[in-house]
């Protein structure tokens, strides 16, 4: 019996500790962008062909999730401040990860005005830490 409380400590544990890690991933993504740097931001994708970003269009690959945002977002004016809200963390065994929130940009008239939505994330573990493989944001 003892074992198996220790088992599922350690268990608690380690997903606690993932959470945490995933979180990061996402304070580190707001550090970017307020400091109005695309390309940092966007490291928290994973550098593949196949990881797509869902939001009026559809963008495929690190290359086109980074354009997107270059398209969208080129400047520290249109960028704005950023804020994550209501984040919620649930674990898809070790390696993935389901992220919801909330995003809000605040932004003067001339670039663009405020905007907010919700948005789905999904994280995977992989050796360079946690990244995100599929992003669906709607505004």
């Amino acid at each position: 019996m003892r074992c198996i409380l220790v088992l599922a400590m350690a268990l608690q544990l380690s997903g606690a500790n993932e959470e945490a890690a995933v979180k990061k991933v996402l304070d580190d993504q707001v550090t970017a962008w307020n400091r109005g740097d695309l390309d940092e931001f966007v490291k928290s994708y994973l550098n593949a062909p196949d990881i797509t970003f869902v939001g009026k269009a559809v963008s495929r690959g690190y290359q086109g999730v980074l354009d997107r945002y270059r398209a969208n977002y080129g400047d520290k004016q249109r960028m704005g401040t950023l804020r994550f809200d209501e984040l919620e963390i649930k674990m898809l065994g070790k390696d993935y990860a389901l992220i919801l929130g909330k995003f809000a940009l605040d932004r003067s008239a001339a670039g663009g005005g405020p905007a907010s939505g919700r948005y789905t994330l999904v994280a995977r573990k992989t050796k360079d830490g946690w990244k995100l493989i599929h992003d669906h944001t709607s505004n």
